[in-house]
């Protein structure tokens, strides 16, 4: 068995990249349990060991210093070795597994569909290991047949008893990968993803900007006849995608990103990072969109609090501020170039910001904070 044990050692460590040296020592170790019944020690703390020369394969136990001549160890030992074998095969191939998908977190994953559980949906991931959707990151619109072969982004690798493998189809990241796959341009670099926002199952905006003048960003994200989008809203069960020509510059962003909605005019406060948008009384409904969602992805998707107003709405509170006492028509030009455009504003206006407007002073702004408060609680 010596030289047999030390073959299928060095073959193992060949084939499965489990080190010689590991083996051995896991196998004296199991070893040591089997020398205590061989000799019939009952004392826990009685010194025994086993030794398994690395070049000759030959299995040695001692009790005390002395060795433990019997043949029940050479049989006792295959039996050990072959299931301490086995054992560390497993965990190397768990190991590996385990390296192989950590890597792959915040990445793109494909497997197909295994079954269904409470907790979700898992894929088997070309047989190698399975992967969790959990409910909570499957999009509203996701249903699937087994067998159906499914992409999902990588968000987790626990390390338990078999490698689990956590992913999402609900998360922004994942169309952001999607894109990053179907569209070449983005892979290389020439075009980049600046920012995106997800209402997942409904609507996604992504924000796009070209680093070579002679690509259209968006025209390469659409792809020949939509062909680029239309593979990744197959691959979202429908969801619709808005691809925004991402700007520099705050105001041409912000219109970009409120699109179809056309804009008239934009106040922006830099401080805050507040726009009060101003739309034609036609356009309010599409800019705010249905249960205001439009809005609220532009304002995810360009970092602004965006503050939506058709044209006389803002006439109609512009009217307010005239009758705003001691403050004149210059003055009250001066408060809307600000962004202060109705008596709301001014209420919630800080003393050191509007102090700072030209022709108002810090009292001044006290008293017009003050004003702005009492006339918009009648």
């Amino acid at each position: 068995m010596d030289g047999e044990l030390l073959a299928i050692l060095e073959q193992i460590e060949r084939e499965k990249g489990i080190q010689k040296e590991k083996l051995i020592q896991a196998i004296e170790q199991a070893l040591v349990v089997a020398a205590r019944k061989i000799a019939k020690i009952t004392n826990p703390s009685a010194e025994i060991s086993v030794k398994i020369d690395p070049e000759s394969g030959k299995i040695r136990a001692f009790v005390g210093g002395e060795e433990i001549l019997s043949e029940s160890l050479a049989r006792i030992a295959a039996q050990t070795a072959k299931q301490v074998i086995i054992q560390k095969i497993r965990e190397a191939e768990k190991e590996v597994i385990f390296n192989e998908f950590k890597d792959k977190v915040g990445s793109l994953i494909s497997g197909s569909v295994y079954r269904f559980e409470k907790a979700g949906v898992v894929l088997d991931l070309l047989g190698k290991t399975e992967a969790i959707i959990p409910k909570r990151e499957l999009s509203p619109l996701d249903s699937f047949k087994l067998g159906e072969r499914v992409r999902a982004y990588c968000l987790e690798v626990k390390k338990d008893r078999t490698p689990q493998v956590i992913a999402s189809r609900r998360m922004a990241n994942f169309v952001k990968k999607l894109f990053e796959l179907e569209v070449p341009e983005i892979y290389e670099g020439i075009v980049e993803i600046k920012s995106i926002a997800r209402d997942a199952g409904d609507r996604t905006k992504i924000a796009v900007y070209s680093k070579d003048e002679k690509v259209d960003c968006v025209g390469a994200c659409v792809g020949m006849r939509g062909s680029r989008v239309k593979n990744i809203v197959q691959e979202l069960k429908g969801e619709k995608i808005d691809i925004v020509r991402y700007s520099e510059d705050p105001q041409r962003f912000i219109r970009e990103s409120l699109s179809p909605a056309e804009v008239s005019k934009i106040v922006l406060n830099k401080e805050e990072r507040r726009a009060l948008v101003v739309v034609d009384k036609s356009q309010l409904s599409l800019a705010i969109g249905k249960g205001g969602q439009n809005v609220r992805l532009a304002s995810r998707l360009t970092g602004w609090e965006l503050d939506i107003r058709s044209k006389e709405e803002i006439e109609k509170e512009a009217e307010e501020l005239h009758k705003l006492k001691g403050v004149g028509t210059r003055t009250v030009e001066n408060l809307i170039k600000a962004g202060f455009q109705s008596l709301d504003s001014l209420a919630r206006a800080d003393i050191k910001d509007l102090s700072q407007i030209k022709g108002i002073g810090k009292r001044k702004a006290e008293e017009i904070i003050e004003q702005a408060k009492k006339m918009r609680g009648r």
